[in-house]
């Protein structure tokens, strides 16, 4: 049977140990000027399985910094360890088959000028640890 998982909690931690110069998380804080490098990373409420032990998960994650270069920088390094390094590894419960973007970063509007905003959105096709 397919198993859920925390989403959010397993890509944090991995997030954490790829980027350790940004603060990863899944809600943001009052503080968040004073805490960049900041990576969010929030479940989106869709996806599928195949009843038996394949599941697709739908995660954005939203990268933000001081500056616009900055953010798209971090959001293109993010981009390319999705797709690339995460893509096969696997956790004591959980291995990451396919991943892919389905929005590609882009610029996203966020109400403070003093920092800047790029995300995209993920799919993760994951399944238990044999």
């Amino acid at each position: 049977m397919t198993a859920l998982v925390d989403i959010e909690l397993e890509l944090i931690t991995r997030t954490t140990a790829r980027f350790p110069q940004a603060v990863v998380r899944d809600e943001l804080d009052n503080n968040l000027l004073n805490e960049l490098p900041t990576i969010q990373i929030t479940q989106v409420p869709a996806g599928d399985d195949d009843g038996i032990r394949l599941a697709r998960m739908l995660v954005d994650i939203d990268t933000y910094h001081r500056t616009r270069a900055e953010a798209v920088t971090l959001a293109r390094d993010v981009h390319l360890w999705v797709t690339s390094e995460l893509r096969g590894s696997s956790s004591g419960s959980l291995v990451f088959g396919r991943t892919g973007a389905l929005t590609l970063p882009a610029v996203r509007p966020y109400e403070n000028t003093a920092l800047r905003r790029v995300g995209a959105t993920y799919e993760f096709f994951c399944h238990p640890v044999s």
